[in-house]
């Protein structure tokens, strides 16, 4: 009985002091969630105790902790944004209407008709230019959306690509380019929004105008079952272009606010792109800033040329 006695009081001692070292380490464990709690710390919980359940729940309420920490500062970095966001729109949207106020008021004050011909043109261009801005704010909203879904149907993708291209002529001749084609000539089966492939096209070639210096160029080909797109353009000296970011929303290399567009078109294309089950990317390479994109091809679309031909027939 009496080693009976002294077994029971050495079990009884070695949980107690196991009971002891798990109510400090969870008094620790508290106190140093509430320092956590009231201050901004990288502090994290520590286990002083050998008890594997004790180290694996301080393990996993670290993890929580550092999960809530990169939440908190990605939400601050996204408040920041569009704090920003909301100035550079503003900005945006309100010079080309003091433009159109001054314009305005030059209008009624001539009697010239040639300088009311001038002006009338100048105010054109600048609703123009203010209603691009409104529709890409209209578009990029509609997409956050997660229900909105576009329409798709068979087309030929190079027939799309090139009209739109070809659209931007007056654009090259304007600037003095002469841009760097390189089209393959066989047609490019796919199943997608012909509306949404032309803006895609032409939010990279816009951007490959305004951010481009004398070099600008594309290329589409047949790539492993895909279309493959390519809109390239010399960087301006000194420019510097965040690839990470580049198809953030309202993102924009130019920092200086010379250029009037909402910083969304980018944003705006890789949305199209991946809503068409395609992937868009963008790279620097030996100081030329290169987008691209991937479509799949579809065997079972036919081209706008082949469906007149069968009609003809």
């Amino acid at each position: 009985m009496f080693i009976w006695a002294i077994i029971s009081t050495v079990i009884a001692i070695t949980l107690l002091i196991a009971l002891a070292h798990y109510r400090s380490q969870i008094r620790k464990n508290c106190q140093q969630l509430e320092v956590m709690q009231s201050h901004t710390t990288n502090q994290r919980l520590t286990a002083e105790v050998p008890y594997k359940e004790i180290n694996e729940m301080v393990s996993r309420m670290n993890d929580i902790c550092n999960k809530y920490q990169e939440e908190k500062i990605a939400i601050e970095r996204n408040e920041n944004n569009l704090k920003e966001a909301i100035a550079n729109l503003s900005h945006d949207i309100r010079t080309p209407l003091t433009s159109l106020d001054g314009y305005v008021q030059l209008l009624v004050m001539t009697d010239s008709q040639e300088e009311k011909e001038h002006y009338l043109q100048i105010i054109s261009n600048r609703i123009s230019s203010l209603k691009e801005l409104l529709e890409e704010l209209f578009t990029y909203t509609k997409m956050q959306d997660q229900s909105y879904e576009l329409s798709v149907v068979p087309m030929d993708g190079r027939q799309c690509i090139c009209e739109t291209v070809l659209s931007f002529y007056e654009d090259f001749e304007t600037r003095g380019l002469t841009p760097e084609v390189t089209f393959c000539e066989e047609d490019l089966p796919i199943v997608a929004n012909e509306v949404a492939l032309c803006r895609v096209v032409q939010n990279l070639v816009k951007n490959a105008l305004v951010h481009g210096q004398k070099r600008l160029g594309m290329t589409l080909e047949k790539q492993d079952g895909k279309l493959h797109f390519t809109c390239f353009n010399d960087k301006k000296p000194g420019e510097v272009i965040e690839v990470d970011q580049i198809f953030d929303r309202f993102y924009k290399g130019d920092k200086a606010r010379t250029s009037t567009s909402t910083g969304l078109g980018l944003a705006i294309a890789k949305g199209l792109i991946e809503r068409m089950n395609g992937t868009i990317t963008a790279e620097v390479k030996d100081e030329v800033f290169v987008i691209e994109f991937l479509l799949p091809l579809s065997e079972k679309a036919v081209s706008e040329k082949e469906r007149n031909v069968e009609k003809d027939h």
